[in-house]
């Protein structure tokens, strides 16, 4: 049997990103918008003679969250929630706030789009994008401890979809960075997290047919809910984690967490239900269609049967030419 745990160990070392700490190029991209958004927003509302609205900024996201992969092609994000020091009460229209953000950054690069959950600032290089900074824009109420409010919505969007959603992005950050606290245990939930997020970026680039990927997101709360630690204990207390064994798992558990439900088209289908443990404690993939969930479901179901046949696999190199038609070719192949 292959002991493949140097090469997982290897390609997480390829696939995983930095913290936002390290990496000082998207660091300095999310000062630049910020600043930008403050000079604007101050200039805008002097020339109203009206109170100049201020924010404080936090960063989400797989930063945040320490679940960070390195994009397959190239357009690296961060995501960022700004909390404006506003009631939702005073501004009944979410989209107002967002127009707010939109015309201050609107030309500060050559694309600048308002997307229903964000503003996005998109930075490009011979138009493709290179980076892009997501701003989730939120009311924070002026007492300590209070609800934030996600507003969304596009500027064109009809009256029922422009709303205030009650949202929870630091708590979550918190649960997902604190899962097994300050321990090994914790790395190697991190690393199965990286895994599957990259082998579902090499799995679904095929999105223009019509099979969407999950979202990641969706996987790291799927594994906030359900990954369990692999390691073993030699007699002489050294411990050994086993990364292959312990996604392998994860896989099959999410195989197994795929329900019997009743279709809109009036029709049983298996869905995965990934429920978000903080407001708005919604499912995390319920907008992907039937048809594509039983897509997700067939692909989870060839990934586990690879990782089942590279267990029993004697040659590192076969197992790991196996594991590269899952992962891409960023899977160490050893001679």
């Amino acid at each position: 049997m292959a002991i493949l745990q140097t090469y997982f160990r290897q390609f997480h070392e390829t696939i995983k990103l930095n913290n936002l700490d390290e990496n000082s190029i998207l660091r300095e991209k999310r000062d630049i918008v910020l600043d930008k958004l403050r000079l604007r927003l101050k200039t805008f509302f002097q020339d109203k003679n009206e109170p100049i609205p201020t924010f404080d900024f936090f960063n989400q996201g797989s930063y945040a969250m320490g679940t960070g992969i390195q994009p397959l092609e190239g357009d690296y994000d961060i995501d960022v929630g700004l909390k404006f020091h506003i009631s939702k009460e005073d501004y009944f229209d979410p989209v107002e706030v967002k127009q707010w953000v939109y015309d201050a950054l609107y030309g500060h690069t050559q694309r600048v789009e308002c997307r229903r959950p964000c503003v996005t600032v998109f930075y490009q290089r011979h138009d493709e994008p290179i980076y892009h900074v997501d701003l989730a824009i939120y009311s924070e109420p002026d007492y300590e401890g209070g609800p934030l409010y996600l507003a969304k919505g596009k500027l064109h969007s009809r009256y029922e979809e422009r709303i205030w959603e009650q949202s929870e992005p630091q708590k979550l950050i918190e649960l997902v960075k604190n899962q097994f606290g300050e321990t090994e245990d914790r790395e190697q939930f991190r690393r199965v997290i990286r895994y599957l997020k990259r082998w579902k970026d090499v799995q679904f680039s095929e999105t223009a047919s019509g099979k969407a990927a999950p979202i990641g997101i969706g996987i790291t709360v799927a594994a906030y809910h359900w990954f369990n630690v692999i390691q073993s204990v030699d007699v002489f207390g050294k411990v050994t984690y086993d990364d292959a064994s312990a996604l392998k798992v994860f896989v099959n558990t999410l195989i197994g967490q795929f329900r019997n439900v009743y279709s809109d088209a009036g029709e049983w289908t298996q869905r995965l239900c990934v429920d978000l443990p903080v407001a708005p404690y919604c499912d995390l993939f319920e907008k992907m269609t039937d048809n594509q969930m039983t897509h997700f479901h067939k692909k989870l179901e060839r990934l586990s049967e690879t990782l089942q046949e590279t267990e029993y696999e004697p040659e590192p190199h076969e197992a790991c030419q196996k594991l590269q038609k899952q992962f891409g070719r960023y899977f160490p192949l050893p001679e």
